[in-house]
């Protein structure tokens, strides 16, 4: 399903519920550019105040549009990556691989409509790499290489940050680094690497970061209730209570982008009330 992107959609008013958050604003989602990190297999409550996690709740956090009220869509991984790049699992159930689609996704819409797209993926073994799998490297967390409406050109190594951004950038540790495998400590560390320079690119750059991660596991609750951060200049800090899933984000993401929504992001909610 492909509707064109509504950019005033988020020009309704929202409250944005608990503390440092400010009145509700009639300003829509904005951005000059976008960078996703996605981090792997935590509840929100194993990170959001968690003692292993020091640079997320001590730096990000206080700078932040934490939104208390955030999904993932399904279990276990490769569907929530999927979802989160076209609004659409697919009919993927699993990990498995290799997939191939020709659906409608985050990639392929910004390339059509003349903009840009890159997927940064920690240790893999080169640009363009199409192979399942490596010690640390897993194609299950890199959506944008099952779509054959994203050139190869766009499937690039992460080796820190370029000079210059594309519109939107999508950017996935290796498979300890990202939590999978590891702790959460090694991933805050990783974060408290990698973000610094992000941040502050944004600053100069009116550029938003997305940090978020693919699901909850263990899911005890049912609820799949995950961590997002939005972080930049346009973003007034504080927690917020909208209801959101992945297919949220990627709304979000097009509407700011201006692009067509895709699958079941059409009809999610984009995220409001903490932009200024």
């Amino acid at each position: 399903m492909r509707i064109p992107a509504m950019l005033g959609a988020a020009l309704v008013l929202a409250t944005a519920g608990g503390s440092g958050a400010k009145a509700a604003q009639a300003v829509h989602a904005h951005a000059s550019t976008i960078i996703v990190i996605v981090m792997e297999n935590r509840d929100s409550g194993s990170v959001i105040g968690d003692e292993d996690a020091p640079f997320i709740n001590n730096t990000l956090v206080p700078e932040s549009a934490s939104m208390t009220d955030s999904h993932a869509v399904a279990h276990p991984s490769e569907p929530n990556y999927l979802a989160l790049f076209s609004g659409s699992t697919q009919g993927v159930l699993d990990d498995s691989c290799p997939h191939t689609f020709n659906e409608p996704n985050l990639g392929g819409e910004l390339i059509a409509a003349g903009k840009t797209f890159a997927g940064y993926s920690e240790s893999m073994p080169s640009d363009g790499f199409a192979g399942c799998r490596t010690s640390l490297y897993a194609r299950k967390h890199n959506p944008w290489v099952n779509f054959s409406n994203v050139p190869a050109s766009s499937n690039l190594v992460w080796r820190g940050l370029p000079d210059k951004l594309p519109t939107v950038s999508f950017i996935v540790p290796n498979m300890c680094n990202d939590m999978h495998d590891c702790s959460t400590k090694t991933g805050d560390d990783w974060l408290k690497a990698n973000v610094p320079s992000i941040v502050k690119y944004d600053a100069a750059h009116d550029g938003l970061l997305i940090l978020t991660w693919d699901e909850a596991e263990p899911d005890a609750t049912g609820k799949n209730s995950i961590p997002t951060l939005l972080i930049g200049p346009m973003i007034v800090p504080g927690k917020y209570d909208q209801k959101i899933d992945h297919d949220a984000v990627l709304h979000t993401i097009e509407s700011i982008t201006g692009i067509a929504c895709t699958g079941n992001a059409c009809g999610a909610p984009v995220l409001v009330g903490m932009w200024h």
